[in-house]
């Protein structure tokens, strides 16, 4: 959200992001990896380097994004565990149901959504500080 609230070009600085939000560096740097192999943010190298958005904020949805960040998956895998019920069990259906509602709801939101007032001014405040 914070690099997406930027201006078009304007770069941001790994170290910037570990200060502002109290991340690890190192954890930062592997997020940010991912990040840039799944197409959403390009890098720049070098003393003027840093991040920024290399997608449309507006074309990245939300449901999208949990699925790539915490895979897709069922919320209960009966099959690991070999369940005596499954075979005949009710609660793995509604548990799959209610999954799709949730992503089918996250799809009408975007990243662009996340970054409105009043989130875009905390957002300013701290790139400010």
């Amino acid at each position: 959200m914070y690099v997406a609230h930027r201006q078009d070009g304007e770069l941001t600085r790994l170290a910037e992001l570990s200060d502002k939000f109290q991340l690890s560096h190192n954890h930062l740097v592997k997020v940010v990896n991912r990040l840039i192999k799944l197409g959403w943010i390009a890098s720049t190298r070098g003393r003027n380097g840093g991040i920024e958005l290399a997608v449309d904020a507006q074309a990245l949805s939300l449901a999208t994004i949990v699925r790539e960040l915490e895979g897709d998956f069922p919320l209960v895998d009966c099959h690991k565990n070999h369940c005596v019920l499954e075979s005949a069990c009710n609660l793995i259906g509604i548990l799959d149901r209610g999954l799709n509602h949730f992503y089918d709801y996250l799809d009408n939101y975007y990243l662009s959504d996340l970054v409105q007032p009043p989130t875009a001014q905390l957002i300013s405040k701290l790139q400010l500080v």
